[in-house]
């Protein structure tokens, strides 16, 4: 019964907020929930909440934000919950062995890749801008290595022609809560199966780099338009076209790869379709400096590109 299981929440993003609203929703006891410190967020760089916080706050669960679980005074308040199991979704820290090992059932980890491929800081992006057709959930048994631990619970997910990492971002949030849900009852009754990771097919998602926004249009279109969608919403993939007085930058949130030929970086036509190293990618989504994001018909209606910088 899912109500018997006492658990802590280690979890800081969006991402992990669905993950907490299931397994409230569905009667686990939420002994306790962990975030991230408040940090400086928007223009006035405020010290803000994580959304998990926020969450917990609003629904009346107690929260501990740490500044490091490896301080011996957060080790010890956490093996005194008396936990049956601890559940982490995106929560920003490493975490000690003492941590991991103080639940009686252990602690589990849900993971946006299909484990052992893209373990680390930015599975979503680092799928789609690899041109991935499936990407998927894992819950997995935490161990002291990076996303080594087996894996109990695997849900696919396919990445389509016009998904960005948002859109997938939301449909494994949705997924992997119920996966992670659904996993841990059979945790305690003992029958669920865990997998460990295969050694062949191991790959890591590096922390998105801010370089790594500029597009090179020198690029094949195939690797231009992974890239734009693989870095929607944010950072953002970046060009630069001419303006009246200077460059104006422009984000590029979603696009296509078209037939079209022309030197790297040349506007084709008037409808932002840009020539690559190979082929040609259409923004179909762009967002100027200063400006909200609009559809290709609106955006160059408003500010027609005839060239890049």
């Amino acid at each position: 019964m899912a109500g018997a299981m006492r658990l802590a929440f280690l979890g800081t993003p969006e991402f992990s907020v669905v993950g907490l609203a299931a397994l409230a929703g569905a009667g686990f006891e939420i002994a306790c929930v962990y975030s991230q410190p408040p940090a400086p967020r928007g223009r006035g760089k405020k010290l803000t909440p994580s959304p998990v916080q926020a969450f917990a706050e609003a629904h009346g669960l107690a929260v501990r934000t740490p500044v490091s679980m490896r301080d011996p005074a957060e080790i010890a308040a956490f093996a005194a919950l008396e936990l049956d199991a601890a559940v982490v979704i995106a929560f920003g820290q490493i975490l000690p062995r003492e941590v991991l090992e103080a639940p009686r059932l252990g602690s589990f980890n849900l993971h946006a890749s299909l484990l052992p491929r893209w373990r680390g800081a930015a599975p979503i992006q680092r799928a789609i801008m690899a041109g991935d057709r499936v990407t998927g959930v894992a819950v997995m048994r935490m161990t002291e290595g990076l996303d080594e631990g087996p894996t109990l619970a695997v849900e696919r997910v396919r990445i389509g022609p016009l998904d960005t990492a948002g859109t997938i971002h939301d449909r494994l949030a949705v997924a992997g809560a119920a996966l992670m849900a659904n996993t841990l009852p059979l945790v305690e009754a003992g029958t669920a199966v865990e997998t460990p990771q295969p050694a062949e097919g191991v790959t890591y998602a590096k922390k998105i780099r801010p370089r790594e926004a500029k597009i090179d249009w020198r690029r094949p279109a195939a690797e231009v338009d992974c890239r734009i969608r693989g870095l929607s919403p944010f950072p953002g993939a970046w060009f630069e076209a001419a303006g009246e007085k200077k460059p104006v930058r422009i984000k590029a949130l979603l696009s296509c790869v078209e037939e079209g030929e022309g030197a790297p970086g040349e506007v084709l036509d008037d409808r932002l379709l840009i020539a690559c190293g190979e082929g040609a990618v259409r923004i179909l989504t762009a967002q100027r400096e200063g400006r909200g994001a609009q559809a290709l018909d609106d955006f160059v209606r408003g500010f027609p590109v005839a060239e890049l910088a």
